[in-house]
């Protein structure tokens, strides 16, 4: 991206500048080099950046707390564009929170350091080992666990497995650099940290120690063991949404705050944190800003990732499909408004009580969020490896109404229409690119499937065994057929 941003009238962002920016623009009021990094975060991206770094800037600002500042590590070659960015600008970067009463900027302090693994792995595997570092989060996307979907297991021939399994002082992968950082701390007698996991899965803490403890213990039972005995994988529910920075939002963030900032940030007003308050090495007050910790977060997160998530699923391929290009804009149909309004019904039985929270007023506030046209969400976005995404959320909300004797009928709308979307054409006839890392089976099988869901519903790893269900493979098969034939928006009309 490149922002061919004039310096003359903006403000380079960097340590150096802060006091000279326009006074409407909250910046951290703390001494960020007084900070000790007791975080290390593993993917900062947009997300991250907007949630998670957000709460400890709160943090930061109104304690004298300054044991909880953030290292950020990025361990793909696609991080390099962040380091380039965060590197300039002394870790700092704007956050923009968009909706229709306006925009308001702010400078996030609470990240001080930034390390790119494929420049020096030893020096994040040092900083995951520090005895400062007592937690690590971790946003790596769903895909990122190695985790098989169908059995639940974990993916050991994955070349980046075998590749860490046989160069553990060389690690790729999170686990590999996770079980060095950790095998170093018990040697050197010292506690572990607390992993965290912040992506959007169920159980994701549950998750993220099976796949370590799997990993470690191939590596080295012992430490496996030590591993399963002592750290602590809380599972949290995170929601925030934040859009893929864009050239439009360097360029509004240059117009209308003078910032010449290399990566900024762009979000919702809406921002919610269940932590299930589960740690090994101490954390900080979140509770102070707003974070809300509990025994059982399972039920929020249920709500969260069969409510919003699927919903993203449906709007992204039927919005795709009918040619539109954002979120809002596909809201403002509607025919797919109302499919989302009936997608949330039809899931809503699958749900367990929520304490605290009124199940009817956040559907609502979801219609709302997802029809912000401040945040110009674009669909590829919510359509991005739905491989890993599918299961997670939608199936498991298919399997329980399937045993409830439920209605299914827009769960199964919204896998006949991502079966659509893989033939690679919108109903114009436009191209459209599948980014997926299983998109050559995935597309080759709707290819030769044509309006028989079969083959794509026998991809065991996605879908188990649900292709035994005649009910479902009914179902699903009418829709695909009603889609090849009328199109998104003729089906939705039917």
């Amino acid at each position: 991206m490149n922002s061919n941003i004039s310096t003359g009238s903006t403000i380079k962002l960097n340590e150096a500048s802060l006091s000279r920016l326009p006074n409407n623009i909250r910046v951290p009021n703390y001494d960020r080099h007084s900070l000790v990094n007791g975080i290390v975060h593993i993917g900062v991206g947009g997300f991250h950046r907007a949630h998670q770094a957000l709460y400890l800037d709160n943090y930061l600002q109104q304690t004298h707390d300054r044991e909880w500042g953030i290292c950020g590590v990025g361990l793909l070659e696609f991080d390099r564009r962040m380091r380039d960015a965060l590197h300039s600008q002394d870790c700092l970067y704007t956050l923009v929170e968009r909706s229709t009463e306006g925009d308001w900027a702010r400078v996030i302090g609470s990240i001080t350091r930034y390390l790119f693994a494929p420049d020096n792995r030893a020096r994040v595997i040092d900083a995951l080992a520090d005895p400062h570092c007592r937690i690590v989060t971790l946003t790596i996307t769903e895909a990122g666990y190695y985790y098989i979907e169908g059995s639940g297991e974990f993916d050991a021939h994955h070349p980046t497995i075998q590749h860490d399994l046989q160069h553990p002082h060389e690690p790729i992968g999170v686990y590999g650099f996770l079980t060095a950082a950790l095998n170093k701390r018990r040697q050197q007698g010292l506690p572990p940290f607390t992993v965290l996991s912040c992506d959007n899965l169920q159980g994701n803490g549950n998750i993220a120690r099976k796949m370590l403890t799997a990993f470690a213990q191939m590596q080295n039972p012992e430490l496996g063991n030590w591993i399963s005995d002592r750290v602590t994988f809380p599972n949290c529910m995170v929601d925030r949404i934040t859009p893929a920075t864009t050239a439009a939002d360097l360029k509004m963030v240059a117009e209308q705050f003078q910032i010449d900032d290399a990566f900024p940030v762009v979000a919702e007003p809406f921002l919610q944190w269940v932590v299930e308050d589960n740690f090994c090495a101490g954390r900080p007050d979140l509770e102070s800003v707003g974070v809300q910790m509990t025994d059982d977060v399972h039920p929020y997160e249920m709500m969260k990732i069969r409510l919003l998530n699927a919903s993203h699923l449906l709007i992204g391929y039927l919005g795709t499909l009918a040619g539109y290009t954002y979120v809002h804009e596909v809201m403002a149909d509607p025919a797919i408004r109302q499919a989302v309004d009936r997608l949330m019904a039809e899931v809503t039985p699958t749900l367990q009580p929520v304490p605290g929270i009124d199940l009817d007023a956040y559907k609502q506030t979801l219609i709302q969020r997802f029809a912000n046209p401040k945040i110009q969400d674009r669909l590829p976005r919510l359509c991005l490896n739905s491989a890993a995404k599918m299961p997670k959320f939608i199936l498991g909300s298919l399997r329980d109404a399937l045993q409830q004797d439920g209605a299914i009928e827009y769960m199964s709308l919204t896998i006949a229409a991502w079966f659509r979307y893989l033939k690679g054409q919108d109903d114009q006839g436009n191209a459209i690119e599948i980014d997926d890392p299983m998109a050559d089976i995935l597309t080759q099988r709707a290819r030769s499937g044509g309006s028989d869901p079969r083959p794509l519903l026998g991809i065991s790893e996605i879908f188990g065994d649900l292709s035994r269900s005649p009910r479902f493979v009914e179902t699903v098969g009418n829709y695909l057929r009603s889609l090849d034939e009328f199109g998104a928006k003729g089906t939705l009309a039917r």
